[in-house]
């Protein structure tokens, strides 16, 4: 079994790294494989709604990772999506990436046991864990819960490592994960998938 975790920081080995390592850590103290990847610093496409994902799997852009990462997720058993706050929200390029991820591609990741985390200097840490919680709910993904709301605080590494709170919730979520994954492929041949209902799209203006 394994894990993808997807680090929305700039930054490779910063705070949303930090907590990604922690919980990467317990999840393999757990018998998981894990696999941080990591969006890096260059610039990122955001969605054009285009619709050209829908008859490939893929995004028609093909520079920035994204097509990478979705393979990966398709082939992982649950993923962790981290991001830094900017400006009380998960960072542009994080958003913007998960955007392509996503977007007409849920029915590959369906059931797939799924968290988010985010990490931060003071503030915004609730509304953007909410932000990157909802990738995970539109795509039937069952959401992993820890003690408390996954987050991390500190303005570098070292300070996000000073706190022993958001460090300990990061290594529940992780043994939540690796528990849920290991129920999920005992029961695998005894209890079927949910059945899938042909898709309904209400619009509201006609």
């Amino acid at each position: 079994m394994k894990v993808l975790l997807i680090n929305g920081s700039p930054h490779p080995h910063g705070c949303t790294y930090t907590a990604l390592r922690e919980a990467a850590d317990e999840l393999e103290r757990q018998g998981i494989e894990t696999e941080i990847f990591q969006i890096g610093p260059a610039a990122v496409h955001s969605c054009t709604g285009c619709g050209g994902c829908r008859k490939t799997g893929l995004c028609v852009f093909t520079d920035d990772g994204v097509n990478a990462c979705i393979e990966k997720l398709r082939q992982a058993d649950g993923v962790i999506v981290g991001a830094p706050v900017h400006y009380a929200g998960p960072a542009g390029a994080a958003t913007a990436f998960l955007d392509r991820v996503f977007y007409g591609k849920g029915a590959a990741y369906a059931l797939k046991p799924a968290a988010a985390v985010v990490s931060c200097r003071r503030g915004g840490a609730s509304a953007s864990f909410d932000r990157l919680n909802k990738y995970l709910t539109i795509s039937q993904m069952p959401v992993v819960s820890s003690q408390y709301w996954n987050s991390v605080h500190g303005n570098t590494p070292e300070e996000v490592r000073q706190d022993l709170e958001g460090l300990q919730t990061m290594r529940t979520l992780a043994r939540n994960m690796a528990w849920l994954l290991k129920c999920l492929d005992y029961a695998r041949d005894a209890v079927p998938r949910p059945e899938q209902e042909p898709r309904v799209a209400t619009n509201y203006i006609r």
